[in-house]
């Protein structure tokens, strides 16, 4: 392990601990964001837990402020985290006025107006699997420096070490956290979803989904709940809601 890599290892080791954080993986993706907001001069750091087709398993997050600017993404169905797992590479924005507004017009609209200025994704990732990413949020526009940008990638490097950490400390059936069991959950209530608006609409799956984020970004709800309160017949797209 090089001198960056225990450097950064000791600075999420040595942030205190948040009454519910507990002493798994979701505590300690929570405190490595914090860590790095810290070392990176960012007002705050998201860390998205993904699925194989996208969908969000886990969140966790500096601040609480920054857990819907997790969840929007996965709404509108946009963002720099997304691209940067679809991409591999890191999504770098330092002025979220030079172009990202036309990249991402939901999102990065949203993002200005709770006073974000810049971006950065990295992807968490080893070999082919893709596991999710790490945000960061600044608000004040300007890139990152050379030293900032090694660091990141560090901190997203010891993300994946976690993961894969928490999911080899599993007990056998079990999920490692419960953030198994959450994704998976969530892509069957989604897709149990998209295939009941799809039914009641008499349309295809992809525009059952579009629909579904639609819905969810008009009442500003997380895409995961309103699947679930499809399937709970809680919410009805052919005219009929309890």
């Amino acid at each position: 392990m090089d001198e960056r890599a225990v450097r950064v290892h000791r600075l999420v080791s040595d942030e205190p601990a948040r009454p519910g954080d507990g002493h798994g993986v979701a505590g300690r993706l929570r405190r490595l964001c914090t860590a790095a907001g810290r070392a990176l001069s960012a007002s705050g750091a998201g860390v998205s837990v993904l699925a194989g087709d996208g969908m969000r398993g886990v969140a966790a997050v500096s601040e609480p402020a920054y857990e819907p600017l997790e969840e929007l993404q996965f709404t509108l169905g946009e963002g720099p985290c997304l691209d940067a797992v679809t991409s591999r590479q890191p999504v770098l924005v330092p002025d979220l006025a030079d172009g990202a507004m036309g990249r991402w017009p939901g999102y990065a609209s949203a993002l200005h107006d709770t006073g974000v200025r810049a971006v950065f994704a990295f992807p968490l990732q080893i070999g082919a699997a893709r596991l999710g990413a790490l945000d960061v949020f600044r608000h004040e526009a300007g890139s990152l420096t050379a030293g900032e940008l090694r660091d990141a990638l560090t901190f997203a490097d010891v993300a994946v070490t976690t993961l894969l950490d928490g999911q080899a400390r599993a007990v056998p059936g079990s999920a490692a956290d419960g953030l198994e069991d959450e994704v998976v959950g969530q892509r069957a209530e989604l897709f149990q979803a998209q295939g009941m608006v799809a039914v009641q609409l008499g349309i295809s799956l992809a525009d059952a989904l579009a629909r579904l984020r639609a819905y969810a970004y008009a009442e500003d709800k997380p895409l995961g709940d309103v699947a679930r309160d499809v399937v709970a017949r809680r919410v009805s797209f052919d005219g009929g809601q309890s």
